[in-house]
């Protein structure tokens, strides 16, 4: 009884130190004060100012453009990756996967270095030098996000429909495709989070000019944070909560459906 109760307030204060700083956020969007210690009362007038301020809706359509883009080219070159590490052998897999887990285990800082000091060397930094750097880091997440769902895909089945005159292309896609489509999927998910978050690689491989969240957000925090920020970060975490029910009701769903079948 001890030990469980031990565990719930362990758990609880794990809890409260992740989620309270993001309460507290949300709170202050709606504070009529600027004032982050005084409570003016309640308003929504920081996020009518917020769909004024031309300097963050660039920022945030800057953003977004970067991460849709970054997030569908990465799952399609990642995925394809995936394939081709697939069909690997064990030796050749095993020396992918190494070079693979490289840049997750980079410095972020180290990273965005490197490929300023690649850009700069053959080309100006731009939009096009970041979405590049963008889909670089993102790629890994990619393929390790599909090479276990491949793994777990029964080679036979394939081939025993290319025996029965199926093309590759339609058994790939009757066969492989819905077998990975979760993975698929959540790389293409883990990656836009990465690229909407990321700070040090875009910073280093922006021109003047390109500002993401991000970047705007490091600029402002010199002159100090304006309350227009805490509404904007309050927008982007329910829109990312909201993806992850639909993500997570999503995939409930199909697992119920697919036991039902089997039973």
């Amino acid at each position: 009884m001890v030990k469980k109760s031990a565990e719930r307030i362990y758990l609880g204060l794990i809890f409260l130190f992740l989620y309270l700083p993001i309460a507290v956020l949300i709170v202050l969007s709606f504070n009529n004060s600027k004032s982050r210690v005084v409570w003016g009362g309640f308003t929504l007038k920081w996020y009518q100012q917020l769909f004024h301020n031309n300097t963050i809706k660039a920022a945030f359509t800057t953003t977004i453009f970067i991460t849709v883009i970054s997030a569908l080219l990465a799952t399609l070159l990642g995925t394809l990756a995936a394939l081709g590490i697939h069909a690997m052998k064990a030796k050749k897999q095993a020396i992918m996967l190494g070079a693979t887990n490289i840049p997750l285990l980079n410095a972020d800082i180290v990273t965005g270095l490197s490929m300023m000091l690649l850009f700069v060397r053959f080309t100006k930094l731009g939009m096009s030098t970041v979405l590049i750097a963008h889909i670089t880091f993102n790629i890994p997440y990619v393929i390790l996000n599909v090479l276990p769902k491949l793994r777990q895909c029964s080679q036979n089945t394939y081939e025993a429909a290319l025996d029965l005159g199926a093309t590759p292309f339609y058994a790939f896609r009757k066969i492989i495709w819905p077998q990975i489509r979760p993975g698929v999927f959540s790389g293409a998910l883990m990656a836009m989070t990465m690229s909407l978050d990321d700070f040090s690689v875009t910073y280093f491989t922006k021109g003047a000019g390109i500002n993401t969240l991000s970047t705007m957000i490091y600029t402002e925090m010199r002159k100090g944070i304006i309350p227009e920020m805490y509404a904007l970060s309050t927008i982007l975490f329910f829109i990312a909560l909201i993806l992850l029910l639909v993500m997570n009701f999503g995939s409930s769903r199909k697992d119920k459906l697919a036991k039902e079948r089997i039973g």
